[in-house]
C-alpha cells in the first residue's frame, strides 16, 4: 500500500477513531504469539458428486497428512506456543446421530492432543469452496444463506466443546477467509451474529474477527471493530501472503489467474534477480508442458511479463512487507487495539517439488524471515501456513526444514 493510500485511511478513519473507540475489555483475550496451521486434518473430504450432496464414510480422505504426537511434541519444542487448526463443516453439518458424534469425539481427541503439549488450540472453521454443496457461500455468503442456520448452530457448539477444554487454553475463529467484498455489510451482519452465538455459548472464550475480501489487509481496515467490543475478548486477524507473484509462483490452484502456474524463479528480494532471468525461467517451464496450447501460453505469458516489470520495478524486499502491513498498526492505533490483539493468521509462500516449480529454497527461506520479522516489529501473533502441504514446514516424511525452522525464529531440535 502507498503512503498516500495510509494517509487516506487515516484520515477516513480517525473521526470514527475518536468516537467510537472501545473500551479496554475486562477480559484479556487469549495470548497467542507463534502459531502453526495443521491443515489438512479436518480437512480433504470425500464427498460424492452431484446431485448427491452427501459424503462417504469416513468423510476425510484416508491418505492426507495428519501430525502424530511425535509431531505435535516437536512442534512445541521447537517452540510454538498455538496452533490453528482447520475444520471443514461439511462432514459436521452433513453427519446425524452416532456418526456426527464420532466425527466430534475425533475431534475433540485431536485437541487433547494437542494441549497434552503445552501448545494452545485455534480452531479455525473453513467451509470448502472446491466442493458443490457445502461451500463457503451456501454456509455464510450471507445471513440469509441456505445452510446459515446450521453453520450458526456449529460455531456454538465449537465454542462449547472449547470452553470444555478451557477458555485459558483455547479460542474460536468462526470464519475463514469471508468472501464478501471488503467493507461489505453482508459480512458485518454474518459475523456479529456469529459472534454472538459462540459468545452465549462460550461467556469467556476468545473468539476472532476478521474483515472480509478474504481476510486481506484491506479487509481488516475496512472493518469497524466498534460494534464488535460487546463480544469481547476478541483477537483481530488478516493473512498476509504480499507480494502473491513470489508467494503463489507455480500455483496450479488459481484457476482464475492460470498464468501463475507458469511461475517460477521469481526472485526474493527482487533485487536477487532480474527480469530477463525470469522470463527466461517462465519460457523453459511453459516449453516443457505440451499438453497447453500455444494460444493459452501467449496470453498468459503477456500477463506475465507485464506483473514481473511490475514486481522488478517495485524492488520488493523487508521494506515492502513492513509498508503492506503498515495500514493494520494505523487502523489498530485508530481503534485503541493492542498490537498484541492482532494475529497474522496466515503467511507462507509455496515449495518447489516435484509437482510445480515455486520458490527456491534460499528466496523462500527469507521471504518468511522477513514476513515473520516485520510481524513482531509491529507487534503482532502469527502462525505460519502450514505443517504440511506445499507450503509446509514439514516434507512428506514429517521432518522439519532446518531453513524455515530458522527463519521462523525457532529453536532447532536438539
Amino acid at each position: 500500500m502507498t503512503a498516500s493510500r495510509r494517509v487516506l485511511l487515516a484520515g477516513g478513519l480517525a473521526a470514527a477513531g475518536a468516537l467510537a473507540r472501545p473500551a479496554r475489555a475486562a477480559a484479556e483475550p487469549l495470548s497467542l504469539r507463534r502459531g502453526i496451521a495443521l491443515w489438512p486434518w479436518f480437512s480433504l473430504t470425500t464427498e460424492f458428486p452431484a446431485p448427491r450432496i452427501d459424503y462417504a464414510w469416513p468423510p476425510f480422505q484416508a491418505d492426507r497428512p495428519i501430525p502424530s504426537d511425535g509431531d505435535l511434541r516437536r512442534l512445541a519444542g521447537l517452540g510454538f506456543d498455538f496452533v490453528r487448526l482447520p475444520i471443514d463443516p461439511g462432514p459436521f453439518v452433513a453427519f446425524t446421530n452416532n456418526r456426527r458424534a464420532e466425527l466430534l469425539g475425533s475431534l475433540s481427541a485431536a485437541i487433547d492432543a494437542v494441549l497434552a503439549t503445552g501448545m494452545r488450540v485455534l480452531l479455525n472453521v473453513q467451509a470448502n469452496a472446491a466442493t458443490h454443496h457445502f461451500t463457503p457461500d451456501a454456509f455464510y455468503g450471507s445471513d440469509r444463506a441456505p445452510l446459515f442456520s446450521l453453520y450458526r448452530d456449529f460455531v456454538a457448539e465449537l465454542a462449547r466443546l472449547c470452553a470444555r477444554k478451557g477458555s485459558d487454553r483455547t479460542a474460536l475463529e468462526p470464519v475463514n477467509e469471508p468472501p464478501q467484498a471488503c467493507g461489505a455489510e453482508a459480512w458485518n451482519r454474518v459475523q456479529a451474529e456469529l459472534l454472538a452465538v459462540a459468545r452465549a455459548a462460550a461467556p469467556s472464550l476468545t473468539l476472532v474477527a476478521t474483515g472480509s475480501c478474504g481476510s486481506l489487509v484491506a479487509g481488516l481496515t475496512a472493518l469497524d471493530p466498534a460494534p464488535l467490543a460487546r463480544y469481547a475478548p476478541l483477537l483481530y486477524t488478516f493473512h498476509f501472503y504480499e507480494p502473491y507473484l513470489f508467494s503463489h509462483q507455480g500455483a496450479p490452484w488459481l484457476t482464475e489467474e492460470p498464468f501463475y502456474r507458469w511461475l517460477n524463479a521469481v526472485p526474493w528480494p527482487g533485487s536477487g534477480g532480474s527480469l530477463r532471468e525470469t522470463l527466461a525461467a517462465v519460457r523453459a517451464q511453459m516449453d516443457s508442458d505440451r499438453a497447453v496450447s500455444g494460444a493459452e501460453k501467449a496470453r498468459d505469458l503477456t500477463m506475465i511479463e507485464g506483473k514481473l516489470r511490475e514486481y522488478f520495478e517495485a524492488q520488493p524486499g523487508p521494506a515492502y512487507l513492513v509498508a503492506a502491513m503498515a495500514p493494520v498498526s494505523t487502523w489498530a492505533d485508530l481503534y485503541g487495539i493492542r498490537p498484541g490483539h492482532v494475529l497474522v493468521g496466515e503467511f507462507g509462500a509455496l515449495r518447489t517439488d516435484a509437482r510445480y516449480t515455486a520458490a527456491r529454497a534460499p528466496d523462500r527461506a527469507a521471504y518468511i524471515r522477513d514476513v515473520r520479522e516485520a510481524a513482531e516489529r509491529a507487534g503482532f501473533a502469527w502462525s505460519f501456513w502450514n505443517l504440511f502441504d506445499g507450503l509446509g514446514l514439514m516434507d512428506e516424511a514429517h521432518t522439519a526444514d532446518p531453513a524455515l525452522v530458522a527463519a521462523l525464529g525457532l529453536r532447532s531440535r536438539r
